[in-house]
């Protein structure tokens, strides 16, 4: 497999398996990397991945494994794992990936106890020197994974790098856009999580759609201060990576953290809600009230979902609580 195109992918998750079909799509030979030896061999001999994306085939220019050495001496890897795995699975990784190419984080969180955002999680990790890319944006993995078109951002703090990996890996219908501004990025995928968490629950109440709009125009206020006191761009959060994605897990079951949240506000506890699926905006959550309550930056829509994620308060008080809040001019 050649160094110049070979693009490895790390996760075989739902995300991690549309992201490998779209870098194959684009022409690219791909490793796709799974922890677990018995799950690479069957999506290798299957050519599908029937737990995270039934009926949908394994682009044949992909290739599954659990042997890390495979990694080594590609053009560009993709780690596609939840947010608060990224810091074990860069350490297991470590070795084969000091030639493995820039690596572009695909999670979309902050890392739990460390409140760290994963460009930061990579920088800690990984050897020194190595190029680090962030990936964000709109997109469902079925529709990625079966080639309809979606548009998503690519950012790296070098400039030259951003728009080099988003052409590597732009094709007939995902595109990336490419931006220097990391943590504007980061922060608009991890935050609107949270906020789809909160869409979710007005749904699961039965407050009706003024509602959830008038929360997502609040929430997306929320994401801004945010952003600009941990220096993203407001640009950047208009964008793909903010608004864009917001928009999009804001309002349908296919995102699994509205779904979360929908479940809430139909009244689960946060573990029957969670019913074995990942939703990473319920373990972001508390990381963003804090850091937003360490810089004192308001955030009551993300605080209400910290607090009922952690069970420290019902659906109905916070509901209350957030309409109860003084008036005040929209722009403050």
């Amino acid at each position: 497999m050649s160094a110049e195109t070979a693009i490895n992918v790390v996760g075989g998750g739902a995300w991690g398996t549309a992201l490998a079909n779209a870098a194959a799509g684009a022409g690219h030979p791909v490793t796709l990397w799974l922890r677990d030896a018995t799950a690479a061999a069957a999506l290798q001999a299957d050519r599908e991945n029937p737990r995270y994306l039934p009926g949908v085939p394994l682009h044949p220019g992909i290739a599954a494994t659990a042997d890390p050495h495979r990694l080594a001496d590609a053009r560009a890897t993709l780690l596609v794992v939840p947010a608060q795995t990224v810091r074990g699975v860069l350490e297991t990784l470590r070795d084969p990936l000091a030639t493995a190419g820039p690596v572009i984080l695909c999670a979309k969180g902050i890392e739990r106890g460390s409140d760290s955002f994963m460009s930061a999680v990579a920088a800690e990790t990984l050897p020194p020197g190595t190029p680090v890319a962030v990936l964000s944006g709109p997109s469902f993995a079925a529709d990625v994974a079966r080639g309809l078109p979606t548009a998503v951002t690519l950012a790296a703090s070098d400039p030259g790098l951003a728009a080099a990996l988003s052409g590597l890996l732009s094709g007939p219908s995902f595109r990336l856009y490419h931006t220097d501004d990391v943590r504007g990025v980061e922060i608009g995928g991890a935050g609107k999580n949270v906020l789809a968490i909160a869409c979710g629950i007005v749904a699961g109440r039965g407050l009706g759609e003024s509602a959830r709009a008038a929360l997502i125009a609040r929430a997306f206020a929320e994401l801004m201060r945010f952003a600009r006191t941990f220096g993203g761009r407001a640009e950047t959060l208009m964008g793909l990576s903010g608004l864009g994605d917001l928009v999009l897990t804001a309002s349908s079951p296919q995102s699994r953290n509205f779904a979360f949240g929908q479940r809430l506000g139909a009244g689960a506890s946060p573990d029957e809600a969670a019913g074995g699926k990942l939703a990473e905006g319920a373990f972001t959550a508390a990381a963003l009230a804090g850091l937003a309550a360490a810089k004192g930056v308001e955030m009551p829509v993300a605080q209400a979902v910290a607090a009922i994620v952690a069970g420290a308060a019902g659906v109905d008080d916070v509901v209350a609580g957030l309409l109860a809040r003084p008036l005040r001019g929209e722009t403050d």
